[in-house]
């Protein structure tokens, strides 16, 4: 138990959990006084001594999960599946009792077959297990670093257990039994029961294989799946992909913020004057004792949010806002406002409620405006210059996200106008390619020229690099 402890260990090191050579005695001591039987106290014990960091518990259930019972779990699975595969009217526990029974009488008895092929006519699943992590260790599945390798490993794994020297035996087995007095209907059960078993046995080494490299990969696969997120579609996320996006926002938001509190450190700081240094130390030889120091004060600018929540761009809103609130000590004051039709301010409801509760809120309606009507960028323009435009000053950038999809309305585009003219700057995202802009109902042709910035912005990378030159610059 304690090898397996220490592998472990080891898996959740290389996933990233910090997890001592202290804490790793911790966990043999628990366990002296704990049953690993009592698999919910077991998890507990291993949790408390290993993990010290909230950020670490998901990672440390999901490898506990693939490490200690999801593939004894899967193996059971698969071998039930072999025994569905028999015909309706043959029980399957009367069959395997008679070819035990049967198998007595004949020479060499159960010991002439081979441990997989015992373990397979009996159903031993700790055997079976067994067997198959001795021969992956074997085949060096250590050394499994991608999926292109599963086929590989899988292969070597089932050469190593002797895979079709027990599938020969097994066959050879009922060939015997037919003629020691088997009927036709029991042969051929058992050669159903073979086939289904020895596919039991292939998908188990897959399935191995794979939780192997998820084990020892944990971190690389964490990476690529965030990777694979950043430049998918907002259109086609799952709610599931929705979910595990709003925490890689999360961490993006919280990177952009270490760098601005660094720059914040430096501005403090000042930067070196290296044309009043070399005066200043004229009288030391041009040596500079003395540094003199520049001090550039750099006011936080304010946002003002312009969110289409119509349903071809909800998601993208959805993240935009729930990225610039992440973000508010990098602005002096966020404003933001929602439309479809109508325009409504939403800054309100993000003072005192969570802020994802609080996008809901927004997104769906919260008796702020009517989402479920017709686009009309022109009202929703107009609406803001004649009611908001004293939000927008100097200091002021604001930020559009909308497809411009009109639905052949007025634009009113004289109202960006105005509003650009007011503004520090205007940076317009729009979910679809620039190509389709100005074309069937889309007026971004007429809006363009009176936004600074005119992007495309489709999925979390285009986002997160256009926020990167938003706060950074």
């Amino acid at each position: 138990m304690q090898k397996r402890i220490l592998e472990f260990s080891n898996i959740l090191r290389r996933a990233g959990v910090r997890v001592s050579t202290a804490e790793t005695l911790d966990a043999f001591h628990a366990l002296e006084v704990l049953s690993i039987g009592d698999r919910e106290s077991f998890r507990g014990a291993l949790g408390a001594t290993m993990v010290k960091r909230a950020e670490d518990v998901a990672t440390f259930h999901e490898l506990f999960d693939l490490f200690w019972s999801g593939f004894y779990a899967s193996l059971r699975e698969s071998f039930e599946q072999a025994s569905a595969g028999l015909p309706e009217r043959m029980d399957y526990e009367a069959l395997l009792r008679q070819i035990a029974e049967m198998l007595q009488t004949l020479e060499g008895g159960p010991e002439a077959l081979s441990d997989l092929a015992r373990a397979m006519l009996v159903g031993d699943l700790g055997q079976l297990e067994s067997l198959i992590r001795s021969a992956a260790e074997v085949a060096g599945i250590e050394r499994i670093d991608n999926f292109l390798q599963v086929g590989f490993f899988s292969r070597r794994t089932l050469e190593g257990m002797g895979a079709e020297r027990a599938e020969g035996e097994l066959r050879e087995l009922m060939d015997r039994l037919r003629a020691a007095g088997m009927s036709a209907d029991e042969t051929e059960a058992m050669g159903s029961l073979i086939t289904g078993l020895m596919d039991a046995v292939r998908r188990s080494v897959r399935n191995f294989t794979e939780r192997e490299i998820q084990q020892r990969n944990h971190d690389y696969m964490e990476r690529y799946r965030q990777e694979t997120l950043l430049e998918k579609s907002f259109y086609h996320l799952t709610e599931e992909e929705v979910r595990k996006m709003r925490e890689v926002v999360e961490r993006l938001a919280q990177k952009i913020k270490n760098i601005l509190t660094i720059r914040r450190r430096r501005m403090k700081r000042g930067k070196l004057d290296l044309h009043q240094t070399l005066r200043r130390n004229m009288s030391h030889g041009g040596i500079p004792f003395e540094m003199v120091w520049k001090h550039r004060k750099k006011d936080r600018p304010k946002l003002v949010i312009l969110c289409d929540v119509s349903s071809s761009v909800a998601n993208v809103s959805r993240f935009m806002l729930q990225f610039c609130y992440s973000l508010q000590e990098a602005f002096t004051k966020i404003r933001s406002f929602i439309f479809v039709a109508e325009l409504g301010e939403v800054t309100h409801l993000f003072k005192d409620a969570d802020i994802n509760e609080s996008i809901e809120r927004a997104l769906l309606g919260g008796g702020v405006i009517n989402v479920y009507t017709r686009s009309n960028f022109g009202n929703a323009f107009r609406v803001f210059a004649q009611n908001h435009l004293s939000a927008v000053d100097n200091k002021t950038t604001v930020l559009i996200l909308g497809d411009a999809r009109n639905n052949y309305n007025d634009p009113k585009a004289w109202c960006l106008r105005e509003i650009h003219s007011r503004a520090k700057d205007v940076i317009w995202l729009n979910p679809e390619n620039p190509n389709a802009w100005g074309f069937g109902d889309s007026v971004m042709n007429k809006y363009a020229p009176f936004a600074d910035v005119a992007e495309e912005c489709r999925n979390l990378r285009q986002l997160s690099d256009l926020i990167d030159r938003l706060v950074l610059r």
